[in-house]
């Protein structure tokens, strides 16, 4: 599936756009890495590189899973 849209003139490559727009999808919590890495046209391991370069952390915790690793550490 294609999705197309009209933007204002951007300096931006599309290639640059895709990789931050899956940066905000992972960081929402809307797509995995895996998902993520595939839109952005990037390995995973490549895409979690990225990630980490930008300060963004390829992994995702809930409160929950923190609260159980921390009691269990």
């Amino acid at each position: 599936m294609g999705i197309s849209f009209d933007l204002p003139e951007l300096n931006i490559r599309e290639d640059e756009l895709k990789l931050l727009l899956s940066i905000k999808l992972l960081e929402e919590g809307i797509v995995s890495l895996g998902k993520a890495a595939e839109i952005a046209s990037y390995s995973e391991k490549a895409f979690a590189e990225i990630l980490v370069h930008r300060g963004v952390s390829p992994l995702k915790y809930s409160e929950l899973d923190i609260d159980k690793e921390m009691r269990n550490a």
